[in-house]
């Protein structure tokens, strides 16, 4: 019903994100919302997923059309429903999942929260060679480091917008001080320090 929503960010909680658009606030449930801390009142963009059972009426929504489509593939295991997809998308890359699936690396999803031996083996059986519409040009080398090269400039801009999401959660510049270090020895997404930032800050 909804392709996506654009609007400001009006809110950020642990399980959703409110987008303002034309005076309507819409709870939209995401795999990560915490990465849109550092966009409070920016004007984004949310592909959204309208989901409808007779005991339940959500919209979720994934920062990339790729996101969305793998949630909606995800969708049709059995054993996994919109929770667990989530779970899913919130713990791992698109390119990640896509690629255990293809080479049936039954030990890389079963770390992710919910999925055992049987879902992990129900996810290859149900989506393996057909998850083309989400990584048309699928290969195996495609998610080499070297195929997704960073720019340093790049890598900069993300590890300043994760560290602004970690402050707009309350974590004081001591907590982040702490573990900036190991965190700027790696190059990721803002999405990707996030999820590193508070694995070591929970621990």
């Amino acid at each position: 019903m909804y392709e996506f929503i654009k609007g400001t960010v009006d809110f950020v909680g642990p399980e959703y994100i409110v987008i303002e658009n034309n005076g309507i606030g819409y709870q939209i449930s995401t795999p990560n919302p915490f990465i849109f801390a550092g966009k409070m009142e920016s004007l984004i963009t949310v592909y959204t997923y309208h989901y409808v059972r007779e005991d339940i009426i959500a919209l979720y929504g994934f920062e990339t059309r790729e996101e969305k489509r793998l949630f909606t593939k995800l969708l049709n295991v059995s054993g996994i429903g919109p929770k667990g997809a989530l779970a899913i998308l919130a713990s791992g890359e698109v390119q990640q999942v896509v690629n255990a699936i293809e080479n049936e690396d039954e030990s890389f999803l079963v770390k992710f929260p919910g999925v055992g031996k049987k879902t992990a083996r129900q996810m290859i059986l149900d989506l393996k060679g057909k998850l083309q519409d989400i990584v048309p040009d699928y290969f195996p080398n495609l998610f080499n480091s070297e195929t997704f090269p960073l720019q340093e400039k790049a890598v900069n801009s993300a590890f300043e917008e994760a560290i602004l999401a970690l402050k707009a959660l309350g974590y004081s510049d001591k907590e982040i001080k702490k573990i900036s270090p190991d965190l700027q020895k790696e190059q990721l997404s803002t999405d990707q320090y996030i999820k590193k930032a508070l694995q070591r800050l929970l621990k």
